[in-house]
């Protein structure tokens, strides 16, 4: 299953995990209303199925909601890695200490969850584990028993956040 960006922090707040406040977009007004609304500083992310949005052009900063228009304008319709973009993703600006990267897939092979993690977040994580695969961090979770808080400890600690 893909989600997107938007939807999968809708369900991540819905468990009552914090996430940066953002709302979704079709057309450059619609960004622009959502920018007016937040008042600040907003990120402008383009909504695909791939990674690399950042690299090809389809994330932006916008400091007002003209830009966020502008922004929206010029990443609806982009095709980055042959997915088109048609929405997009106003998130309120946050200041940012560090990023992570966190996937879950299903490993079939094993039939297990697996979770991916690295502190090298904000870049291609294909290039990371092409160069260095050891800032992976991954971990299997049983779908019959779920993921366990001692599990989350332990991806922290290899993260070196705790």
């Amino acid at each position: 299953m893909n989600i997107h960006e938007y939807q999968a922090a809708e369900i991540l707040h819905r468990h009552g995990v914090p996430v940066n406040p953002g709302k979704v977009a079709s057309t450059p007004k619609e960004a622009a209303d959502i920018a007016a609304e937040f008042g600040t500083v907003v990120a402008v992310k383009a909504q695909v199925h791939t990674g690399g949005r950042g690299k090809a052009g389809g994330i932006k900063l916008a400091k007002s909601p003209d830009e966020a228009e502008s922004a929206a304008g010029a990443i609806l319709g982009m095709d980055i890695r042959g997915h088109i973009v048609n929405k997009v993703l106003v998130a309120k600006g946050a200041s940012i200490a560090a990023e992570y990267y966190l996937g879950v897939i299903l490993d079939r092979d094993n039939r297990q969850i697996l979770i991916m993690a690295s502190a090298e977040g904000g870049v291609d994580i294909e290039e990371v584990a092409r160069n260095t695969p050891e800032k992976i961090v991954k971990l299997n979770a049983d779908p019959c028993l779920g993921f366990h808080p001692y599990q989350a400890r332990q991806l922290a600690f290899e993260l070196g956040i705790a």
